[in-house]
């Protein structure tokens, strides 16, 4: 696998202070994607240990409430085997930190369908993410005013709740603190 870029203190995508992995490669194109560059599966750098390393021990920072992944797509199978080590040691390493992911892939229809049942390392990063927002970027539904989402079709869920419950459970911001003296 290969990734297009590491952001430390990003507060764009998820809750409170985050690093952020963008994945390199995806399919979906989506028009007017902000990280069109990302689409190649070959752009960027190797995702090695050393790389995994560096984002955990940057993690170690009291001032990051959490791992984001997005990219590129980190749910295209090509890159879930790449991710699962990440995701694992994140959270055995950082129990009260939270894991988002983005992906252009529909939770119901993508996730629990076809990759639940063709992707061994599906099933097992689900239960590491605790928030996953799912959708394709779609230009006639942008809505810039909507919390760390890009068009109206994308949903936030919380994944935890939906695999207790077996149905889609939206993510609600009232239960993330943004710091120990903040809510958003």
């Amino acid at each position: 696998m290969n990734y297009a870029e590491i952001k430390e203190h990003d507060i764009a995508n998820g809750p409170g202070v985050r690093v952020s992995l963008f994945v390199s490669g995806c399919t979906h194109k989506c028009p007017g994607c902000f990280n069109e560059i990302a689409w190649d599966f070959n752009y960027g750098k190797e995702f090695t240990k050393e790389t995994e390393d560096r984002i955990l021990d940057a993690l170690a920072d009291p001032c990051y409430q959490g791992l984001t992944l997005l990219g590129g797509e980190p749910m295209d199978p090509r890159n879930q085997p790449g991710l699962l080590s990440l995701v694992r040691r994140f959270k055995e390493r950082y129990p009260e930190k939270d894991l988002w992911c983005f992906t252009g892939y529909l939770y119901d229809r993508d996730v629990l369908g076809w990759m639940w049942e063709q992707v061994p390392e599906t099933r097992k990063i689900l239960n590491y993410i605790d928030v996953l927002v799912d959708g394709p970027f779609i230009m006639k539904e942008k809505d810039v005013t909507l919390l760390f989402k890009g068009s109206r079709n994308q949903r936030t869920i919380d994944i935890p709740k939906s695999l207790r419950e077996g149905k889609i459970i939206t993510w609600d911001p009232g239960d993330t603190s943004m710091s120990p003296n903040a809510k958003i």
